[in-house]
């Protein structure tokens, strides 16, 4: 169903404050109301999942497809759980190592800062806005961009629990940019923790990290607290030609720290977090024009307070969440676009200290939910919810070195201004925005016979600023025998405009438009999972998709305009297994093949890969030392239409971890790890950007965008139970 434009008028403000009243009160008087069952909570929950464990053993379960958790094999959704014990087992320094072990799932960079670009099922834009990023199941989306953050750094991995990763669309549950996927990080819980922990790892690029966790029963609450500090020169690799015609080397340090603090008490949780990012380097450059003196920083703060009550009656269950998250993108030094003497001739001027421009914006995010499952009707879970968010915009600074000679004739380029000034109160590249929201959802898992379970549910959003959206989702889970269940799953999902693809003005590059459509896109796959023993298990997915309105940008003179532009067509397959082949040797490895047709040229999509092979083995040598080799293959990554490049370089990665724990992680003691990364020194690149004419620089990096070669970790904790 095509969304609905409208204009907000003054009755629909007032509806929409009175909206946010009636969910404040809701979540008072349900947590009121449930307040006698508190003390029921941790054993009713307990008592679940002992139950599970009885029926299905040791298969993972995922809460992310449904809200509630289901083995892997019965999930309404094709997805993936990755554990803690498998984070340590491939010696992850970093977020994205991890989910580059996720079949169809592959991490690009962007340009400017390196930040990655989570490539699903072959989808891929510049800046990523198609996957949903969810932190313990709240959005971490940016209004500006869209995305997690363009001074995003990366993210650790000694706090992460559990990452539930779901390929394909998620709006029926999750509303916007719930598109190509969802990722879900889950930190850790004081249970997860049980004491204490202290790390320090050393790599290569004179990188250092050092973390503390503890978690800890303190007179009826459960508290676990974690600290994190990351520091690093960032690997250098050179390239031969930007968009300067200089060769050089990227940019890639950083400083960061991270802190989180989860406490609960019976069906009570908050969650506090704190994600502090400095000298972070400009990558390729934000113009893709190397730039060894730029630096960013960015400061990102979320809490949210959560009530959970799996039994608040016989048939009832209830949850309610109130969410804050603040966000910034800032310029810690000014960011030079092109280098001196480069952006010319008179009477434009040469820009002796080259292009300067330093954006910044800050955000803050309110959320408010209410779900709940009933069970009172017979064969039938039903999952109801509703709720609001706040995206506020609220601050945008500004300084720069050029104007546009004319406004309405970008095509004449830009002006020197002499001395880098701020501009805020008048050429802003962006206006301070509100975002409004309420959403509305229904779910129903009929159980409709033994073997077959069939999940419905449908998903109204309504935007201040763009108008309403529906998206249904269907799925049949068919346990076709004993050992193989079979899914055929339908879905449609939507992406949002982001504020700079909608309001950006003044910009050398890019224009918004204010009158962009949601991206949308509709899925159907037929996924089998086959079981014949404990030690293996498979999963098969084939998977057709189209995507229509999506937003690209177009050229207009020397910028470019954000505008609804074509369609795409997917189809993949995924097959994916384990094998526990002995008591001290296991395999995972999966195998991944996409191909995307952009309908307007008639021709491959571009920069994903159609080929990913993933091979993982694990070695317990005894009972504390364990070995880890994992190969990662990258192949036949196209060029865009009009493109005259080559194909992007294939690559294989070889990865070596060597590790010493505890038995069982439950004595105090030492932890050694030692890895090797890239272990062969394979020359590792990522596409780089391509500009059809007009734009008078169409490749600005030729040679695409290196990524390290060889590096080496060592890493030493020590723990107290």
């Amino acid at each position: 169903m095509r969304h609905s434009r409208c204009k907000t008028t003054n009755s629909q403000a007032n509806s929409k404050v009175i909206c946010h009243k009636i969910f404040a009160t809701l979540l008072f008087a349900s947590c009121w109301l449930s307040a006698s069952k508190a003390a029921q909570f941790e054993e009713s929950l307990a008592m679940m999942e002992d139950d599970m464990e009885l029926l299905f053993g040791d298969e993972e379960f995922v809460s992310i497809a449904t809200g509630s958790a289901q083995p892997l094999s019965r999930a309404p959704a094709v997805a993936s759980v990755i554990t803690a014990a498998d984070i340590r087992a491939i010696g992850a320094v970093e977020l994205d190592e991890v989910l580059e072990t996720v079949p169809g799932l592959h991490v690009s960079r962007s340009p400017g800062s390196y930040a990655p670009i989570y490539i699903m099922r072959g989808i891929y834009s510049k800046f990523n806005p198609q996957v949903l990023f969810l932190i313990n199941g709240t959005p971490i989306t940016n209004l500006f961009g869209g995305d997690r953050n363009q001074i995003w750094a990366g993210m650790p991995v000694n706090n992460i629990a559990r990452i539930e990763v779901i390929r394909g669309p998620g709006s029926a549950i999750y509303g916007a940019d719930a598109y190509s996927g969802v990722i879900n990080i889950i930190t850790k819980k004081s249970s997860e923790i049980d004491g204490t922990e202290l790390g320090a790892r050393l790599g290569s690029f004179n990188s250092k990290e050092a973390w503390v966790l503890h978690g800890a029963h303190y007179k009826g609450f459960d508290v676990a607290l974690s600290m994190q500090s990351y520091s690093s020169d960032g690997q250098r690799e050179k390239i031969n030609q930007d968009a300067a015609l200089r060769a050089g080397s990227v940019n890639t340090g950083l400083k960061r720290v991270d802190s989180r603090l989860d406490v609960i008490k019976g069906a009570w949780q908050l969650r506090l977090g704190y994600q502090g990012r400095r000298d972070v380097e400009s990558g390729a450059g934000i113009a893709e024009a190397l730039d060894p003196t730029s630096r960013y920083k960015s400061d990102r703060i979320n809490a949210d307070i959560t009530y959970h009550n799996p039994q608040l009656s016989d048939t009832w269950e209830l949850t309610t969440q109130l969410s804050y998250f603040d966000t910034t993108q800032e310029a810690q030094s000014d960011l030079v676009l092109l280098p001196t003497g480069v952006y010319g001739p008179p009477p434009n001027g040469s820009f002796a200290d080259g292009v300067i421009g330093a954006p910044e914006v800050f955000e803050r995010h309110y959320r408010i939910g209410v779900s709940a499952f009933y069970k009172g009707i017979d064969a039938h879970k039903i999952r109801i919810g509703s709720g609001a968010y706040i995206g506020d915009l609220y601050r945008v600074k500004e300084r720069k070195n050029f104007t546009f000679v004319d406004p309405n004739n970008p095509a004449l380029g830009l002006a020197n201004i002499g001395t880098v000034q701020n501009i805020t109160g008048s050429e802003r590249f962006l206006p301070t925005k509100t975002r409004e929201v309420f959403y509305a959802y229904v779910q129903d898992e009929w159980s409709a016979a033994a073997d077959w379970t069939l999940t419905g549910g449908v998903r109204f959003d309504d935007y201040s600023d763009f108008g309403s959206t529906i998206n249904p989702r269907a799925a049949v889970v068919w346990d076709t025998d004993y050992d193989l269940t079979t899914k055929l799953l339908y879905g449609k999902a939507f992406r949002a405009p982001s504020m700079g693809e909608l309001y950006a003005a003044n910009n050398p590059a890019n224009l918004g438009n204010r009158n962009l459509d949601p991206e949308t896109i509709e899925t159907v796959e037929l996924a089998f999972t086959y079981r014949p023993s404990p030690v293996f298990q498979s999963g098969l997915n084939l998977y057709h998709f189209i995507m229509k309105d999506i937003i690209r940008p177009i050229a207009l003179g020397t910028q470019t305009k954000a505008q609804n532009s074509g369609k795409q067509l997917g189809m993949g397959v995924e097959y994916e297994f384990t094998w526990e082949v002995g008591p001290r040797f296991g395999l995972k490895g999966s195998y991944a093949y996409q191909q995307n047709e952009d309908r307007s040229t008639n021709d491959d999509a571009g920069h994903a890969p159609s080929h990913q092979l993933y091979l993982r083995g694990d070695w317990h040598l005894n009972k504390t030392w364990h070995f880890n080799t994992q190969i990662n293959r990258i192949a036949a990554r196209k060029r865009v239409a009009g493109d005259p490049r080559s194909e992007v370089n294939n690559y294989t990665t070889v990865d070596l971890t060597l590790r010493r724990e505890t038995p069982n992680n439950q004595e105090s003691g030492w932890g050694v790890a030692i890895a090797v990364k890239n272990l062969f020194d394979d020359k590792v690149l990522e596409p780089s950007q391509y500009a059809a004419p007009p734009a008078p620089n169409p490749t600005p990096i030729p040679g695409d965008l290196p990524l390290a070669g060889r590096q080496f970790v060592g890493e030493l904790s020590y723990s107290f139970y």
